[in-house]
């Protein structure tokens, strides 16, 4: 892909120099380009100059070698799953539910951790808006300049997005958070830290592989007094084949990327849970509370 342009990327419904652009095939094959007016979108059957693509309006079809393409602005789901990578990103499907379980919201002060391609900062920083802030804490600072330049090709500048080199589980020192969501391997090490750093009411997420890592959270979050509504799933997407005569799921999906898991920041005094025998669950080495009268 050509290199990140100095302007913002137009929303107009024109296609610019500088826009990012999907050519999608007869067979739903994608292609991303950056348009310049020198460059071109080469293929075996042939290739189409950009500028035959500049001035055109989103949804326009090229001919390539005979062969048509459908041109579109990617979405944001589509950017990520087309770009260049160095890590593993977080899956569209998963970052809808993180947005909407996070409850990120225009002008949010938001922590995440690891920045990794960048995906998830994407989605994050359109969700805070320019009014809101996101901290992006990565401990490989090789990684991080190749996240900047792909935020920076979907979203232009983003002045209220601030990297930092850092190991959270040392500890987080920004604070007034609305949110932290983490994308780390050991996140029960931050859990104390989150606590210090969230506002009363705020909200913790965390995205995991492994029962096992969900597990040894759950069990961190639980003991730790400020946190509580402890809550952990996944989100599976099984798409559909629809013809005039057939309609059957789709042979392959996307199933199990990750278990996500959120907690609230609230006063002392968790709310009454029931253990694997039906009985009232304190963590272990604490006290029960004391009995309150019924009314």
């Amino acid at each position: 892909m050509a290199d990140t342009p100095d302007t913002q990327p137009s929303t107009g419904p024109l296609f610019q120099e500088g826009d990012l652009v999907l050519l999608i095939d007869r067979k739903r094959r994608r292609y991303l380009q950056r348009l310049t007016e020198k460059g071109s979108f080469q293929t075996h059957l042939g290739y189409v100059p950009h500028t035959d693509i500049i001035g055109q309006t989103a949804g326009s079809r090229v001919f390539v070698g005979g062969h048509r393409y459908l041109v579109l602005r990617p979405t944001l789901a589509e950017y990520t799953l087309e770009s260049r990578r160095l890590t593993q990103i977080v899956y569209p499907k998963d970052v809808g539910a993180i947005l909407v379980s996070a409850d990120i919201f225009p002008g949010a002060r938001v922590l995440e951790a690891g920045l990794g391609s960048g995906s998830l900062s994407m989605a994050l920083l359109r969700a805070v808006g320019p009014t809101g802030e996101l901290f992006s804490y990565e401990v490989r600072e090789g990684s991080i300049p190749g996240a900047q330049e792909n935020i920076r090709a979907a979203l232009g500048e983003t002045p209220n997005h601030t990297v930092r080199c850092h190991d959270l589980y040392t500890g987080i020192p920004d604070g007034q958070l609305d949110r932290v969501v983490l994308d780390v391997p050991e996140p029960w090490q931050a859990v104390e830290h989150a606590a210090r750093a969230l506002v009363p009411g705020g909200i913790f997420l965390a995205y995991l592989p492994t029962v096992l890592q969900v597990h040894r959270l759950v069990d961190a979050l639980n003991r730790e007094p400020e946190f509580d509504l402890v809550d952990s799933f996944e989100v599976l997407h099984r798409p559909w084949h629809v013809t005039r005569r057939s309609v059957r799921p789709v042979h392959r999906m996307v199933a199990h990327t990750a278990f996500l898991t959120t907690a609230r920041k609230c006063a002392p005094g968790k709310l009454l849970r029931l253990d694997d025998q039906g009985g009232p669950w304190y963590p272990e080495e604490a006290e029960p509370p004391a009995q309150e009268d019924e009314a």
